[in-house]
């Protein structure tokens, strides 16, 4: 497949059913749901292309509807699914490949870890042990 050709009728109908129903909404606010059949074309143009969600063209729904959507199904596992069903092999191996590419997010201790300099006053001694906030000193005592 091409990522500029849609989805056809044939490869919809086979794949409607293992994606999620979506919920009508509560209240009337907001824009109203985007076409599911349009947002997983407008998904399969940007994992074929490799390019950026907000360059996608207009003809999909925005950009944030389809990159939304994109997680939710990447998360349950219902896109490894679809693409299994329309391109067999080649579609699970292209899914393995976008998980490469997505960002993985850290733990705040771990971020902490990665962003703190070296020489921080702010990291613990090695023989920290006796007080818990013996921090060592930027200044130079006599001890």
């Amino acid at each position: 497949m091409t990522p500029h050709r849609d989805i056809t009728d044939e490869e919809w109908q086979r794949v409607m059913v293992l994606l999620p129903e979506l919920r009508p909404r509560t209240e009337l606010r907001g824009r109203p749901l985007a076409n599911t059949r349009s947002v997983l074309n407008g998904v399969v143009w940007v994992m074929y292309s490799g390019a950026t969600w907000s360059a996608m063209p207009r003809r999909y729904p925005s950009y944030q509807t389809c990159h939304r959507r994109f997680k939710t199904w990447h998360y349950n596992g219902v896109l490894k699914r679809v693409m299994g069903e329309l391109f067999g092999e080649d579609g699970a191996a292209l899914c393995d490949t976008i998980e490469t590419r997505m960002r993985k997010h850290m733990s705040r201790a771990e971020k902490a870890a990665r962003n703190m300099p070296r020489n921080s006053p702010f990291v613990p001694a090695a023989s920290a042990s006796s007080q818990p906030f013996n921090y060592r000193s930027v200044y130079r005592h006599p001890a």
